[in-house]
């Protein structure tokens, strides 16, 4: 995966966990912490099959790697 001399490994660790957030942490139903494991798991197993690159929109300026 390129990741664009603007962004870094951890944005994207960042976004997924904002992505992982938001379609099963707020909506789900989790009765233990086990529960929660594999909920987790299964849910990263199945985007893992189903996975698309991000797209980056960046417009702005390029930033120079010093």
């Amino acid at each position: 995966m390129h990741t664009p001399n603007h962004a870094s490994w951890l944005n994207q660790v960042e976004c997924l966990f904002g992505i992982l957030c938001r379609q099963l942490l707020k909506h789900g139903h989790f009765d233990t912490p086990q529960d929660l494991a594999e909920q987790m798991l299964a849910y990263v197993e199945t985007r893992n099959q189903t996975a698309t690159p991000f797209k980056w929109t960046y417009t702005g300026k390029v930033v120079l790697n010093a």
